[in-house]
């Protein structure tokens, strides 16, 4: 059975008993501040078991990408040197949210993998654990299941505190839990290792394939264990390990996905035998690498951009180790399209941005590659021990963009360590730059606890008459008075909570007795918070209010929020499809919006984007919205955007003439393009690798924009004695007569370093055979110290230059050497001793070096100090 089918098999027998199959949800978990990535089945489920969040559905099942390669979950290092470790992996999983529970879900597990119709593995190879007081599923493995009790461990709390078992399983430090129980499969005597608990476990005979989770308790932040009213099921099996169980292999690696993977990367890198450990490496990587991209993911220095550029670096460094010479890592892109494409259409939507994010990424690093490795096998040989000092580690990560992970796989192969104590002492600020992503973490007991949920009616209108459900002050439920900070929840309300982007509505709660000024909506799981300050009154569960949303707000931040749609639509049709929403911003004031591409957009793209969006405003279409779901919306071509979460029915947005745009979206919008009135797009940058930000307005805050524009030229044109239709070509006049007058006061420059240089010369002295001259220049800039240092040079035959300026308080050094000289004396070693002297620092080249300082009184010394310290350095 073939890695897809066995993917197949798996939902279809699920989907027979009654499971809903849901898609895979993205690497990037969506408004969870826990992981770095999506790194299990359950995690899409989190809120349904936490009941936060309602599905249509008591049942489901899905096959779910993951990355472990960041964070507290980090398999990375491994990746490559055992069978089963995974940058990328697929987690097959079957959950039931309050419906079946243990009895069903052991069965259901045991049917699927020993089923005739199924994967008839042979009973007597499968071991079970349990924890350890887990009667209930003892009971039901032996009685029902026929396991023999002598293949059923117990496993209590080994992990040095109560509940912490590898058969306990817990979502955090607090939250839901409870006791599972894993199915091992038994690969026999040939391979090392005893069955689980024993003391040769860490052998790889015996493999877990399966884990059943019995979520029957909420974990109190003071450690007590409370029964949930509904206990759930969250269940586990890597497609990887299964399939090598089905395949007959007992490495991961040996299954039909990745020895085609493998096969494609020798090709690419000519013929390389498959069996290769950085073959491998390249052959996991390219999975993650693709996904997280075709995810949105972009490389960049912090978060989980820079967890990509590692894994990136990390294939570019091993292909280099197996000879590759150029760019190759994003070839391997299309054998993945053709292999998983067909389970993962994202793949083959976004194929040609992958390829280009990763080849872009390889150049790159390319560039630094080399240099890199070069000063790694420098320090190796000079190495006394077999350790890598910790500095040497970090400067191959500043200078060169080497992970620490990077630099230890090349040291593994040498049979060396790293010094990270001293790695982690030089790291410092960017080293918490780097790690700030891993430092995810939450108390799952914090959010608040509120029955129901909130009914938005502010679609169809901006005011309501509405009973309060709940009343918060500093996080306890009580009665708000007057002067004090609260939380007020509605049963229904017109305000929107920020979401999408769009900020939250404010706007103010009123009844004969009160008012509560909101100043923003925020959202916690199903509910409206209406975040403000009691004005006057008191405020407090049961209480009827009149809610009145600030409709000028809402009306600007609209028409900004339908713009981004159009505007999102015009770049993808003229810088073309690879452009995907990156993030945005939606207020009253403007609108941001960050999206994917490799270079600045012209301004001729610009002008082109901002006539696409403002015909269609001209247009003035409807814009109409529609309640469907995500199979259903996806048909109609909706885009969905990068980092939401959706539910099972969403709302498809579309605007502009022939559907311009169709996007999901929640927020709220305007009734007809026109609308909109005008769109000024007001700047465009890039803010990381790959990645671009335009800034635009709308509406009265277009026309601001276009006054103030037109105010500021009418001004340039005043302060140049121009009109105003005339202005640029006076401004370019004088641009260019003020470039002609540098080159102009440079050339002076250049004769007055010559005639610097001959007056100096003349003032030389001899100090062991070297022509010396110390001397100060009253006016000059670095450039000019630079360029009367080389005059000297050549003057001076065989000699020693040093030149100095003081300009506001601080000391400009230059110190030259004839490079026949530069045996005996080296220029940076000079300006380092200089620069000491007037409290400064410098370096350099052995015949040239710069420097500076913050004492100018001291100077004159240190010029004088120049001819002793020569003696020195040449007796």
């Amino acid at each position: 059975m073939k890695t897809a089918q066995l993917r197949q098999a798996f939902l279809d027998y699920f989907k027979q008993h009654g499971h809903t199959v849901v898609p895979s949800s993205s690497l990037v978990p969506a408004d969870d501040p826990t992981l770095l990535f999506t790194n299990a089945g359950m995690n899409q489920f989190k809120d349904v078991f936490l009941g936060r969040e309602a599905r249509d559905y008591s049942r489901a099942t899905s096959t779910q990408k993951c990355v472990r390669a960041g964070g507290k979950h980090n398999d990375l290092e491994n990746v490559g040197y055992t069978a089963r470790h995974h940058t990328f992996f697929e987690m097959l999983g079957n959950f039931s949210f309050g419906d079946y529970f243990k009895r069903e879900a052991i069965n259901f597990a045991w049917t699927f993998l020993t089923g005739d119709q199924w994967l008839s593995l042979p009973k007597d190879k499968l071991w079970v654990t349990i924890y350890a007081t887990d009667d209930e599923a003892f009971d039901i493995w032996t009685r029902e299941m026929g396991v023999p009790a002598e293949r059923i461990v117990r496993i209590g709390d080994n992990k040095g505190a109560p509940y912490a078992s590898d058969n306990f399983w817990q979502m955090g430090d607090t939250g839901p839990c409870g006791p599972c129980t894993e199915i091992f499969f038994d690969h026999g005597p040939d391979v090392a290792g005893g069955p689980p608990g024993s003391p040769e476990e860490d052998g790889d005979r015996y493999i877990e394939i399966w884990n059943v989770v019995f979520m029957q308790f909420n974990r109190a932040a003071d450690g007590e264990m409370q029964p949930l009213p509904k206990p759930s099921v969250d269940t586990g099996m890597g497609l990887e390990r299964i399939t090598a169980v089905m395949q007959g292999v007992h490495s991961n690696y040996e299954i039909d996905l990745f020895q085609d993977l493998l096969a494609a990367a020798s090709d690419i890198l000519g013929g390389i035998a498959t069996t290769e450990a950085s073959l491998r490496v390249v052959a996991d990587h390219i999975r993650s690498c693709a996904f997280l991209i075709a995810d949105g993911v972009m490389p960049s220095n912090e978060g989980r951009g820079f967890v990509l550029r590692r894994i990136i670096r990390r294939a570019a460094r091993h292909g280099n180790k197996l000879g590759a010479t150029e760019p190759f890592f994003y070839r391997l892109t299309g054998a993945l399209v053709d292999l998983m494409g067909e389970a993962f259409p994202q793949l083959v939507r976004t194929q040609a941005q992958i390829e280009r994010v990763l080849q872009q990424e390889e150049e790159q690093f390319a560039k630094t590659l080399d240099k890199g490795l070069r000063l790694l096998e420098q320090d190796i040989a000079a190495l006394d021990a077999k350790v890598i000092p910790g500095e040497t580690v970090f400067a191959l990560y500043d200078t060169f963009g080497f992970p620490v992970d990077l630099t230890n796989d090349i040291a593994r192969e040498r049979g060396l360590t790293l010094d990270y104590d001293g790695y982690e002492k030089a790291m410092n600020a960017q080293r918490e730059r780097a790690r700030a992503a891993s430092k995810f973490g939450i108390d799952y007991n914090a959010g608040l606890r509120l029955e129901g949920r909130t009914e938005f009616t502010g679609y169809e209108q901006i005011d309501g008459h509405e009973k309060i459900s709940t009343v918060l002050v500093g996080g306890e439920e009580k009665t708000a008075e007057a002067g004090d900070e609260a939380v007020i929840v509605l049963e229904r309300t017109p305000f929107y909570a920020e979401s999408g982007g769009q900020v939250g509505d404010t706007g103010l709660l009123t009844w004969s007795g009160g008012r509560f000024q909101v100043k923003d909506t925020r959202k916690d799981g199903s509910h409206h918070l209406h975040v403000g300050t009691v004005i006057e009154g008191e405020f407090f569960p049961g209480l009827e209010v009149d809610a009145h949303i600030d409709h000028s707000r809402r009306q600007a931040t609209a028409l900004n929020h339908s713009a981004t749609h159009l505007l999102h639509a015009a770049l993808r049709r003229i810088l073309g499809e690879h452009v995907t929403q990156k993030g945005s911003l939606v207020d009253p004031d403007k609108l941001r919006f960050d999206f994917s591409h490799f270079e600045p957009v012209t301004p001729e793209q610009l002008r082109e984007i901002e006539h696409q969006v403002n015909e269609q405003i001209q247009a003035n279409t409807p814009v109409s919205t529609e309640l469907t779901d995500m199979e259903e919306a996806q048909r109609k071509g909706a885009m969905a955007l990068f980092g939401e979460k959706y539910g099972d029915t969403v709302r498809v947005l579309s605007m502009g003439k022939d559907a311009y745009s169709v996007e999901l979206c929640g927020g709220t919008h305007v009734s007809r393009t026109g609308d909109i009135g005008l769109l000024r797009i007001t700047s465009e940058s890039g803010i990381s690798s790959g990645v671009r930000r335009i800034e635009a307005v709308t509406g009265q805050g277009a026309l601001a924009w276009m006054e103030a524009t037109d105010k500021a030229l009418r001004e340039v044109a005043g302060l140049v004695k121009a009109s105003r239709d005339s202005a640029v070509e006076k401004v370019q006049a004088l641009v260019e007569r003020s470039r002609q007058m540098e080159k102009e006061l440079e050339q002076l420059k250049q004769k007055l370093a010559n005639s610097a240089g001959t007056d100096l010369a003349s003032m030389a002295i001899e100090v062991n055979g070297l022509q010396v001259v110390a001397a100060e220049l009253p006016g000059a800039d670095r450039k000019a110290l630079m360029d009367t240092a080389d005059q000297l040079k050549n003057k001076l035959g065989e000699g020693v230059v040093v030149l100095a300026s003081v300009e506001d308080g601080k000391v400009t050094l230059v110190a030259g050497v004839t490079k026949s000289a530069t045996g005996r004396v080296k220029a940076g070693d000079l300006m380092k001793y200089l620069a000491g002297q007037v409290d400064g620092k410098g370096g350099g080249r052995p015949d040239m070096a710069q420097g500076g300082g913050n004492d100018p009184a001291r100077l004159p010394g240190a010029l004088e100090s120049v001819a002793d310290w020569i003696a020195k350095a040449t007796s």
